[in-house]
């Protein structure tokens, strides 16, 4: 009877230090993203992330995003859709620092006039930044910073740095 009563007790502390280390099982990103790419320069448009946390420390993100720029009348537009590991830092409520490593393709197309042409490939993007907490279930991405590579048909470009901020709902 001893027994039971000390493993039922080292379970329910165990439970409750489980309980005090809550973090959020689901994080939801929305808002500006800033991109330079190694050609076309400086492009503006938005940037969205859903990530599932496994732990306190360690998620799974899925980010997509989309660039866009005219110039002498020409519309470039690129569109990203990479997954990957996520690890934050939680030890202080207020800022939350992460890093990622994202994989995926992209989709870029330009056209000017009647004329147009797209391309799609792989990319990669190896980045963090920091969330700010502003109430229990929702906080401001200050700066989420990212390089990029892009890779199709023989060519690489990895000249490419993307900002991002914005919302973040938390679950």
């Amino acid at each position: 009877m001893r027994k039971l009563v000390g493993i039922t007790l080292m379970f329910l502390l165990a439970s409750l230090a489980v309980v005090a280390q809550e973090y959020p099982k689901a994080e939801v990103f929305g808002g500006y993203q800033y991109t330079n790419f190694d050609g076309p320069g400086g492009t503006n448009g938005w940037n969205t992330a859903v990530t599932g946390n496994l732990n306190h420390w360690f998620g799974v993100t899925g980010d997509f995003s989309g660039a866009y720029k005219s110039q002498s009348g020409a519309d470039l537009r690129n569109y990203t859709y990479t997954f990957g590991p996520t690890l934050a830092a939680r030890q202080i409520r207020t800022f939350t620092p992460f890093v990622h490593g994202l994989f995926g393709g992209f989709h870029e197309s330009i056209t000017a006039g009647t004329l147009s042409a797209s391309d799609s490939g792989f990319t990669m993007a190896f980045g963090g930044g920091v969330d700010a907490s502003v109430k229990q279930h929702w906080g401001i991405r200050l700066g989420q910073f990212d390089w990029l590579s892009f890779r199709s048909n023989g060519s690489t470009s990895n000249n490419n740095f993307r900002y991002s901020a914005g919302l973040v709902l938390k679950f």
